[in-house]
């Protein structure tokens, strides 16, 4: 149904209007009008027209007036103009209201069906528009808590930045930095400590989307999944230099999120809070949160409240040491040896006198940068494999021989970080190739083949297209086409079967793909090679 208003001054125009509109699209249009700028705006308020034809030259207020004052409370109304002149003063006000046609008079009965036509055709559009947007925020509404749930697990647990980093697009997170608060749940309170009986996890199940909901609400971020009695949330941030300010403020806004939680779940909470770090450092983060929890009662802490930790020298340089071993985790050579040669020529320029102590910084950071690899999987370990670590370390006669020793053996650690993640990729890909060319002809999807690398979908997108230069679909469509033109060859295999054969249980969906891929169908690929 389309509700039209019509205003103009003279009733034989309503009444033409009225009398058109009726019988060429009878009940599908309800017609209202008004004679004066005043009656055509009051009624505005309460029929919220979809269309309306506005004359411009009408008793008290006219029309330029009277749409103005629509627009203030009706921001999707079209209008068309009505006027007994080509050209008219109001022009340019009326274009600023985003007036869709003007309309001459005499108007005459096809013109008044035209405009309709064309006014029903844009409120559908608009209709369609607003329809696809609530659907496609609906699917948004499914798929955000999974990317969340990637994004979190990323960061904090898999060591896959580039993984990280299509999640924060996706999510459109600018800041690039962050905190991790763990939220911990149970039945009840027992000598500070949350007491969580058996079954608990799976109620938390429950209110999982409520308890999620309420936190976005007190904090912008990002909620991962429930683990155990517990859900860590990553609340991206910028750093700022009232950090002490901040951080009393995050406590307060923690205790009132505790607060509302339990005033509308049937559970007891507490808040464990780790410091703002880089994002490829929330791993640590989350570390602070959990011992932040464990080492207190207080139902809310921060780590800094917990315990003061030691701290560097101040003109230690911490962000250069950072960036080494996020290079090296990462499998980054290039960028690791400058920052590894510039903190280097630092221990030079500082400490030039004390070689003892440059060879112990050389040999915590070979045993800090192996440690690394081990855990990446990169290298394995056993207990006499650095028993001539100390001698090299000493027998080093100058600085050179030691930035030597010391690159080698860091470069080393970081090629096999490196050489395992492309391994890693590679078999990845390699695995889900051949699953694909086994089982071409089951419903597989993205999701079947991720889950059986045990790689998130997104990054296995990624990996695989990097592999075989093809996306997951586009690999399938070529396999499936390719066993699809050997079934049609033969002749006691019908086009219905080749397909079904092939994964394509729909045959007018199975003729447009193969006609998309080889420019011809079934049919004539069948007449044309068949036995």
């Amino acid at each position: 149904m389309y509700r039209i208003l019509v205003a103009d001054d003279e009733g034989i125009m309503l009444e033409a209007f009225k009398n058109v509109i009726a019988g060429a699209f009878g009940e599908e249009c309800v017609v209202e009008t008004a004679k004066t700028g005043r009656a055509v705006t009051e009624i505005a308020e309460t029929f919220h027209p979809d269309v309306v034809f506005m004359d411009i030259h009408m008793p008290g207020i006219n029309g330029i007036q009277a749409m103005r004052e629509i627009r203030k409370f009706n921001t999707t109304a079209l209008f068309y103009v009505v006027s007994a002149y080509d050209k008219f003063d109001y022009a340019k006000e009326a274009i600023d209201l985003g007036v869709e046609r003007y309309l001459t008079k005499p108007i005459s009965r096809a013109k008044i069906i035209a405009a309709v036509e064309e006014a029903i055709g844009k409120v559908d559009a608009k209709r369609n528009q607003r329809s696809n947007l609530l659907k496609i925020q609906e699917k948004l509404e499914t798929v955000i808590p999974v990317v969340e749930n990637s994004f979190v697990g990323s960061l904090l647990f898999q060591q896959e930045m580039q993984a990280a980093d299509y999640y924060q697009q996706l999510l459109d997170i600018e800041d690039k930095q962050g905190y991790v608060m763990i939220l911990q749940f149970g039945q009840s309170y027992e000598n500070g400590r949350l007491v969580s009986p058996v079954g608990m996890n799976v109620k938390a199940q429950e209110f999982y989307g409520e308890i999620r909901d309420i936190v976005k609400s007190y904090f912008s971020c990002v909620v991962g999944s429930i683990m155990s009695n517990r859900i860590p949330i990553v609340v991206p941030c910028p750093i700022s230099a009232n950090s002490y300010e901040e951080r009393i403020d995050l406590v307060e806004s923690s205790r009132s999120l505790i607060s509302k939680l339990e005033g509308r779940i049937e559970a007891k909470f507490r808040i464990g809070i780790g410091r703002v770090r880089e994002m490829q450092e929330m791993e640590r983060s989350y570390r602070e949160a959990l011992r932040a929890l464990n080492g207190s009662k207080s139902r809310v802490i921060h780590i800094e409240d917990l315990s003061q930790n030691g701290v560097y020298d101040e003109e230690f340089p911490v962000e250069m040491e950072k960036s080494i071993f996020r290079y090296l985790e990462e499998g980054k050579e290039k960028e690791c040896v400058q920052e590894m040669n510039e903190f280097f020529d630092w221990m030079l320029a500082h400490y030039a006198e004390d070689m003892n102590n440059i060879r112990l910084k050389v040999l915590e950071y070979i045993i800090w940068g192996e440690k690394k690899a081990f855990e990446a999987g990169a290298v394995n370990y056993g207990f006499s494999y650095r028993r001539d670590y100390l001698d090299v370390a000493m027998a080093c006669k100058n600085y050179e021989e030691l930035r030597k020793w010391f690159l080698d053996k860091m470069v080393n650690a970081c090629r096999a970080i490196r050489d395992q993640k492309e391994e890693r990729s590679n078999s990845a890909a390699k695995k889900a190739m051949l699953y694909i060319q086994e089982n071409y002809s089951k419903d597989i999807s993205l999701d079947d083949v991720s889950g059986l690398v045990n790689i998130s979908p997104y990054y296995f997108s990624k990996i695989f297209k990097e592999e075989t230069g093809e996306n997951f679909i586009e690999y399938l469509t070529k396999i499936r086409i390719e066993k699809a033109k050997e079934f049609l060859v033969k002749p006691d295999i019908s086009i219905k079967e080749a397909g079904i054969r092939s994964g394509y249980t729909d045959p007018n969906y199975f003729s447009r793909i193969f006609k998309k891929q080889t420019d011809m169908t079934p049919s004539e690929y069948k007449t044309r090679y068949g036995e």
